[in-house]
């Protein structure tokens, strides 16, 4: 998979954390975070690991903080 596709399929399953159930959308950013990972980008994976523990926690303003960081960042790796 080339690396714009990559990041298309991170920017799609984090798009995706809209929606659903706090366990499915955790485990859709800990997707992102294992993509992340495979990538070699590491700083943005402990990023994606950041905003699921405040997901966890319930802290929805850190979550949408770390979602729309990851988003922001992530789009510029194209």
């Amino acid at each position: 998979m080339s690396a714009a596709s990559s990041v298309d399929v991170l920017l799609a399953t984090l798009n995706a954390t809209e929606l659903g159930s706090l366990e499915k959308v955790a485990e859709k950013m800990q997707q992102v975070e294992e993509q992340l990972v495979s990538l070699g980008e590491t700083e943005l994976a402990a990023a994606a690991s950041v905003a699921v523990a405040a997901l966890r926690r319930g802290d929805m303003a850190e979550w949408k903080r770390g979602r729309a960081f990851l988003q922001s960042k992530i789009g510029h790796l194209r």
